[in-house]
């Protein structure tokens, strides 16, 4: 069976910066991932580059960063009083609140965004709410490894 619309493929594959070669995720043996297909929930240069190909077929392509996440957006970037990841009791845990770190968080619509603190202050912290891969130009590749089809639950109204 071909990956078409309303299929679901399990899927081993790496993501790479096209730039450096770097492995930013790589997904394989007990991690394998499922996705549907044809319901405008994968990156469209995922989906079109994958349409058609078969169990045991591999992939390898190029996509850029306007295919992929986007460019940064600076506005994504965000300053925010240290007070926001202040406990019940008003303490900040300078176990948690460190560099590097990812909570996810709400905006003012009730979407859950996630942030990751790229600076903390005395009395503030900046957050990237980017997509970890935002900025960057990505290599795919990978193999399927089966293709069925969706059942009716899987497929979103």
């Amino acid at each position: 069976m071909k990956i078409k619309k309303n299929t679901v493929a399990t899927v081993q594959y790496s993501v790479a910066d096209a730039s450096d070669g770097k492995i930013l995720q790589q997904v394989s043996g007990e991690e394998m991932q499922e996705f549907l297909f044809g319901n405008q929930l994968l990156l469209e240069v995922f989906e079109h580059s994958l349409q058609g190909l078969s169990a045991g077929e591999s992939f390898h392509f190029h996509a850029s960063q306007h295919e992929a996440y986007g460019p940064i957006d600076p506005k994504a970037i965000v300053d925010l009083p240290l007070t926001t990841f202040a406990e019940e009791d008003g303490r900040i845990d300078d176990e948690v609140v460190q560099v590097g770190n990812v909570f996810p968080m709400g905006d003012d619509k009730g979407n859950q965004l996630y942030g990751k603190i790229v600076r903390r202050g005395e009395n503030r912290v900046i957050m990237d709410f980017n997509h970890p891969m935002a900025g960057k130009d990505l290599i795919f590749s990978g193999k399927i490894i089966g293709v069925r089809e969706a059942l009716p639950e899987e497929i979103p109204d």
